[in-house]
């Protein structure tokens, strides 16, 4: 009997309310700033680590991931982002970007340079909190990451990553029973502090578990038939009982 798939759930208010959110914020830029367009194709970088600091990127399409260098030069997956997210934070302090940003897919970018950033937000309050907000909310996530991968064994840890894609679309009015993971195993494993063939073989048992579905196209495009279901199975191994089976 084949899978029968429920249709994606309404949002919710949160996920209206950061929708709504996302729109003003682009929409406010628009008015004050005049952000300069820019389209990027897969795999182009935004910027690179080490590139000296002018502008502020905010994202209107596309997923982008965030990138810093070892020392041997591999490439080390540190952060992922989505439309209206902002990049560039890092180059504040020190007057270079810390890290990269590249495109997973194709997508567009707005570049604001920093000084006209910092001077619009004397004159308009309300730029002032959406930046003020864009930051909190990355040293949320970024902690949020790494408390995932201190805390949570494999299975949980790569339903946690997909847990967060979803609701990253979801909270942009985008579909969530079926995604497409713009980034390879070992791109996820690289994110996650895992091998290849640990995220492979935790996605197959996710999909024993029928918390995913793979399509017939290829294992990139996931079926999620509950999203909530996700979140449920990360949760039950934080609980003690489950803690002191999977040590």
């Amino acid at each position: 009997m084949p899978t029968v798939f429920a249709p994606p759930t309404k949002f919710d208010n949160v996920d209206q309310r950061t929708g709504q959110r996302i729109g003003e914020t682009l929409g406010l830029l628009c008015d004050t700033l005049s952000p300069q367009r820019r389209l990027v194709r897969a795999n182009e970088p935004v910027y690179r680590a080490g590139d000296r600091f002018e502008h502020l990127y905010i994202l209107n399409a596309g997923c982008f991931k965030i990138v810093n260098l070892s020392p041997d030069g591999r490439e080390q997956v540190v952060g992922l982002r989505f439309r209206g997210d902002w990049l560039g934070f890092d180059g504040i302090a020190r007057g270079r970007y810390a890290s990269g940003a590249v495109a997973m897919d194709t997508g567009e970018v707005w570049a604001v340079r920093y000084d006209a950033v910092r001077a619009a937000c004397a004159d308009h309050p309300a730029l002032l909190t959406a930046l003020h907000e864009a930051m909190s909310r990355e040293i949320a996530g970024d902690r949020d990451s790494l408390m995932s991968v201190c805390t949570l064994p494999a299975d949980a840890r790569v339903a946690d990553f997909l847990h967060h894609w979803a609701e990253s679309l979801a909270m942009r009015g985008l579909r969530t029973d079926q995604i497409t993971l713009r980034m390879t195993r070992a791109e996820i494993g690289n994110y996650l502090g895992m091998s290849l063939e640990t995220v492979s073989r935790a996605l197959s048992r996710l999909a024993r578990c029928e918390l995913i579905h793979f399509t017939e196209k290829g294992r990139r495009d996931i079926l999620i038939p509950r999203v909530e279901a996700l979140a449920d199975f990360v949760q039950g191994c934080l609980t003690p009982a489950a803690s002191a089976v999977l040590q």
